[in-house]
This record gives structure tokens, C-alpha cells and sequence, in this order.
């Protein structure tokens, strides 16, 4: 089952999705690289989350342009 919202414009999507072998996979699609595995929907998000962050804040210390957001992320309900 894959989730996906967003929830203003210019926010950061996170789709969600359960594998078969009941792992979550939670992905920021803006974001190459931005995916990860947690053993629950909320840890698969919170992870993709810091990674997400992350990757901004790499972007900005090396110059790079982030995305203009109203809202950092949109997280299915």
C-alpha cells in the first residue's frame, strides 16, 4: 500500500510504503537519495526526515540551491 500527500504547494512530499516483508519504506522524492527502511511507519518517517534535513543542510553549506517551502514536509495521515 503506498501513501502520498501533499499537503501545500511548496512543501517536501514523503510517500510511504509497506513491503512485503512488513518493513516501511518512507522516500522524499525531491530529494535523490532520500529514502530509507524503519521498522514501523513513524521510524521510516523520522528517518527520512533527518535524512531530508540533512541533505538541505548540505546543499546550503556548499552553496547549493534548496527548494522554496512554506512548509518543510507533508506526511500522509
Amino acid at each position: 500500500m503506498r501513501y502520498s500527500m501533499q499537503l501545500k504547494e511548496h512543501s517536501m512530499k514523503i510517500e510511504i510504503e509497506r513491503e512485503e516483508d512488513g518493513r516501511w519504506i518512507a522516500e522524499v522524492p525531491d530529494l535523490p537519495g532520500a529514502m530509507v527502511y524503519g521498522q514501523t511507519r513513524e521510524e521510516a518517517v523520522s528517518r527520512v526526515e533527518a535524512l531530508a534535513l540533512r541533505a538541505i543542510a548540505d546543499r546550503l553549506e556548499h552553496g547549493e540551491a534548496i527548494p522554496e517551502l512554506d512548509e518543510l514536509f507533508a506526511v500522509p495521515a
